[in-house]
């Protein structure tokens, strides 16, 4: 993932995607990471995980799309740190896709994004 400030890269973070892999979601449950560009919407400081941006996922077209297939398209899409609690041992997460369809990233990664990446932000998300 890359952090740009307007047109310049400031920052790339390696990140740990869906378990189901990145490509259009279609449907909640699938654990993909969904393509596309979405703002920032919201921020939860007491997430089961170290911080979380919530991204505006699904947009009024997908959201359309999937209650004319008739199926839930999903939501709660973050970028957030680790999960929170004892036990946990970042070098298990590191390297491979393990989310619901979030994007992670390391703890102190999630500090610098959380403080860097405004609400409103544009997240855009391609293979």
């Amino acid at each position: 993932m890359t952090l740009y400030v307007g047109d310049r890269a400031v920052r790339t973070y390696r990140v740990s995607l869906g378990a189901g892999g990145l490509g259009p979601k279609t449907r909640e449950g699938d654990r993909l990471t969904p393509e596309g560009e979405y703002p920032i919407t919201g921020r939860n400081s007491r997430s089961r995980f170290h911080r979380a941006l919530r991204i505006g996922y699904p947009t009024s077209a997908q959201l359309a799309d999937a209650h004319a297939r008739g199926v839930s398209p999903g939501g709660d899409i973050m970028i957030h740190g680790l999960p929170n609690g004892a036990g946990v041992v970042p070098a298990l997460f590191k390297g491979r896709d393990w989310t619901d369809g979030c994007i992670a990233v390391t703890d102190s990664e999630i500090d610098e994004i959380w403080r860097l990446v405004p609400d409103g932000a544009a997240v855009r998300i391609i293979a």
